[in-house]
């Protein structure tokens, strides 16, 4: 019993099939709603049994936090400092945006909204899994700009994170997000930001 046991846990986990059972588990959470989401629909959705899911995570709980946590952004990073404030500003909302895409994200943001009443841990997961980090990201670029003297000291960085985010969500609602519209909107943002006669780009 110990060594089947042993044998057992020490199976090496196919990436391909946690790949597929979390893009799976946030699009029916995106489509059914976390009350309508079952494991089974994910298994059955990703090709696997329900047991392989319960191999990985215990709960359904457990499963959307993974799958929240898989949404994180990966590919845009602030850098550790000396980087070009519009590049790393864009880079990470352009990362913002497709990682929305990617997994039908308005639909998932709709779905943590509504069900807010009766699950208020899934909007809590959604925001410290996505919202807050991406957040954090911009907050740095916006920080290491101040320090360096491109911006001005004293303004609101937080408001200035959330007139970065917010275009794309009103956008996407009016039905007109463009493809150059981080761009825009970081320079919107900067322009109100530099100090009198000074530059927000650097190198």
């Amino acid at each position: 019993m110990p060594q089947s046991h042993a044998r057992a846990a020490g199976r090496p986990r196919s990436p391909e099939k946690e790949a597929a059972i979390l893009r799976e588990a946030l699009r029916l959470l995106s489509t059914q709603g976390y009350s309508g989401m079952t494991l089974q629909l994910v298994a059955d959705a990703a090709g696997v049994s329900k047991s392989t899911i319960h191999l990985r995570w215990q709960t359904k709980a457990d499963l959307v936090t993974a799958a929240l946590e898989a949404m994180r952004m990966v590919h845009a990073d602030a850098g550790s400092g000396g980087g070009d404030t519009r590049a790393d500003l864009v880079a990470i909302l352009e990362d913002f945006a497709t990682t929305l895409q990617q997994v039908n994200g308005m639909a998932l943001i709709g779905t943590c909204l509504a069900e807010e009443a009766r699950a208020p841990e899934l909007l809590q997961l959604l925001r410290e899994r996505t919202v807050l980090p991406r957040r954090a990201l911009l907050r740095e670029v916006l920080d290491r700009a101040v320090v360096a003297g491109e911006l001005v000291a004293g303004a609101d960085l937080d408001a200035a994170v959330s007139a970065l985010l917010g275009p794309y969500y009103a956008d996407h609602l009016a039905g007109r997000v463009a493809p150059g519209w981080a761009p825009a909107a970081v320079d919107l943002v900067l322009a109100g930001l530099r100090p009198a006669g000074g530059s927000t780009a650097r190198g």
